[in-house]
């Protein structure tokens, strides 16, 4: 039918007049944020239907295909039966980022009695314009984010594939592009007898390659090349992962890091924990590359002990890795950082878990803590113009549990991040779709934190962005995160300090006081990095180190290791101190007995591999945190890795008594 009036309803069931106008941004009843959630209709059926139609009494129809879910209160309707299209969207939830979710059906009796599935988290603003696809902004996009949104259709490439939905990246009008980030309208279904490959998605970019920009584009050309060739992937990848820093690497990159944590207005104790905090040296070099948000669970004694010892432990191992990474003359591939940093996590795991064993805790009383990390890794790499970076803008990011990570521009705001709860479990075991599993009463539930169990239990997942615009990473708890207070606060608490009316410090207060106002049930913590890429300098906060002092107070760290650590003992909680007291009496004046080769595919120019000397052992796993010479370790010799992973609690319970 044809509305007259377009209406929303508020989601607070409590409210006693909850039918607003289309538009407003809160309740006119109970001041209650309004929710437009704007669908993206599938199947040709949809397209048929007019605007300003409203279906099944509750959908707003704005556009062909843009629908507006007038009533996001209730439950969306769910068959009890998934068909494999609907699975296929669950599979897939992991990359909520690029792509779009099931999110229930309707049906158009007026037109047909076909169920019609709808889609949310897909490519349309908050007013319900559509992003513009990759053809229609090509032509404006910078060097690097033409090679950026490339690399991302070919990391997306495997996933579609392996469910047979390769086509998707094909159809042109199906990629659009929020900013730096490369989104998906819909799924499409390969069909059984087309067989795509490679050679199918080069041909398809040779439209676009023939207009980039000059700086980057014969490398482009070559890689297309490559994959109308049918090249093998993994040299295609290293091929585009190459020219995609050396691109990235041309823009500046000024870093501004800011963190806090706060008890909150109701909870007796701070079991949350961050990097960088009040009492962080902002003359660390370690500062301007590593940000961190635990939320610990477990009680006093527990939650606390678990968050403090984490981030401390997680200092250590990425102190390590920049420094072993700014030694290398080549390009460490994304997958050995990746790797490193999981293998990271797994030994704070491990550390947590021990302290659980030895102080015998079972079941709840198991301390345990979630984590959220950003680690910028400043690679050196020849530039596409030939000169040399210091930076090639390269930022990974990994999370435990639902302490969130976000990405803020002036015009959008990103989550970037999945919880690892129950609702979100559920549909990637394509059980449930995710609206559905919202209405569990543990749909909140934690799946899987940092010291709950052995590591290898641990399903991880380690990002890789690139920065190549101005924008806010917020990493938080749920604390500030639960009931979408950053989705719906992000304007009036990042884009001040975007336009230089607010430093990143007086902005992380002003997020600390909402969640406290909002959601004061809980602690709070909130750390932001403020990236620039643009050449002025708007925000008024004290600058960022060069990048070559940068680099000599990380020189200055190798050469005065023990004056380093000497320095921390002070500054360490007395909960983390269990962490520096592992003492395993190794010879630290020996030669490593560790090395690491990179493959000849990965270095960059010919004739100039060099080796990647490590630490070895239980020392790298334990001091230096899982550096590299771990993953040496792991490849030549699995089992001898494996049972010092088994007999890391028994040592740990001999070297460390419990606390009286």
């Amino acid at each position: 039918m044809i509305s007259t009036q377009l209406i929303i309803y508020c989601i607070n069931p409590r409210c006693n007049s909850p039918i607003n106008p289309i538009g407003d941004s809160v309740c006119a009843t109970c001041q209650t944020p309004l929710v437009h959630r704007y669908l993206w209709a599938t199947g040709s059926l949809s397209a048929k239907i007019s605007p300003g139609t409203r279906v099944a009494q509750r959908y707003e129809v704005i556009s062909p295909q843009i629908w507006l879910d007038t009533q996001p209160g209730l439950s969306p309707d769910v068959p009890e039966e998934l068909s494999t299209q609907v699975i296929s969207y669950l599979r897939l939830y992991q990359e909520r980022l690029h792509l779009p979710q099931a999110y229930g059906f309707a049906s158009n009796f007026e037109e047909d009695t076909t169920d019609i599935l709808l889609l949310e988290n897909v490519p349309i603003d908050e007013r319900g314009n559509i992003y513009p696809t990759i053809v229609e902004a090509w032509e404006q996009a910078t060097a690097v984010r033409q090679v950026y949104w490339l690399w991302q259709i070919l990391q997306l490439w495997t996933p579609l594939s392996e469910l047979g939905l390769s086509r998707s990246l094909l159809v042109v009008d199906n990629l659009r592009v929020q900013g730096w980030c490369v989104r998906l309208l819909e799924l499409y279904q390969t069909p059984a007898d087309e067989k795509l490959s490679l050679r199918n998605l080069g041909e398809c970019w040779q439209f676009w390659v023939a207009s980039a920009k000059a700086s980057v584009a014969k490398g482009l050309q070559k890689i297309v090349q490559l994959m109308c060739d049918e090249v093998e992937l993994e040299t295609i990848n290293i091929q585009l992962n190459n020219l995609l820093l050396a691109s990235a690497a041309e823009l500046p990159l000024v870093l501004k890091v800011a963190g806090s944590t706060d008890i909150g207005p109701i909870m007796a104790q701070n079991e949350d924990a961050c990097y960088p905090n009040a009492l962080s040296d902002l003359d660390e070099p370690l500062l301007q590359h590593l940000s961190i948000v635990c939320d610990g669970i477990g009680g006093h004694e527990g939650g606390e002990v678990a968050s403090k010892l984490a981030v401390e432990s997680v200092k250590l191992q990425i102190r390590a890795l920049l420094k072993e990474v700014t030694e290398q003359t080549v390009l460490v591939p994304p997958e050995l950082l990746q790797e490193q940093l999981e293998a990271s996590l797994r030994v704070v795991n491990n550390l947590i878990c021990a302290r659980n064993n030895q102080q015998k805790r079972q079941g709840r009383e198991r301390m345990a803590t979630t984590i959220v990390m950003a680690v910028q890794v400043p690679q050196r790499v020849q530039t596409s113009t030939g000169w040399q970076s210091n930076n090639t803008h390269e930022l990974y990011l990994a999370n435990v549990g639902d302490s969130r990570a976000y990405w803020i521009t002036r015009n959008y705001c990103q989550l970037l991040t999945v919880d690892d709860d129950v609702a979100t479990r559920e549909v990637r075991y394509a059980k449930s779709l995710y609206r559905k599993a919202l209405l569990r009463a543990d749909a909140s539930a934690l799946t899987q934190a940092l010291g709950t169990r052995d590591s290898e239990s641990l399903r991880l997942k380690v990002q890789r962005l690139i920065i190549e615009e101005d924008g806010i990473l917020l990493l938080c708890s749920d604390g500030l995160s639960d009931n979408n207070w950053v989705e719906q606060s992000w304007q009036d608490y990042a884009i001040p300090v975007l336009t230089g009316e607010l430093t990143v410090e007086d902005a992380v207060g002003n997020w600390i006081d909402l969640a406290n106002e909002k959601n004061g049930r809980d602690n709070t913590s909130v750390v932001l990095t403020y990236c620039r890429v643009s050449p002025e300098y708007l925000v008024p906060v004290t600058p960022a180190l060069p990048e070559e002092i940068i680099e000599a107070k990380i020189q200055e760290e190798e050469e005065q290791p023990e004056q380093e650590e000497e320095e921390e003992l002070i500054s360490f909680t007395e909960s983390s101190q269990t962490l520096l007291d592992l003492d395993l009496d190794l010879d630290l004046t020996e030669e490593p007995v560790m090395s690491f080769e990179l493959p000849p595919t990965l270095i960059t120019k010919p004739n100039r591999g060099k080796r990647l000397v490590m630490l070895g052992g239980v020392l790298a796993l334990l001091v230096g945190g899982t550096s590299l010479g771990l993953f040496a370790w792991l490849q030549v010799n699995p089992q001898g890795f494996q049972q010092m992973c088994r007999q890391l609690p028994q040592k740990v319970q001999q070297l460390c008594p419990a606390r009286k």
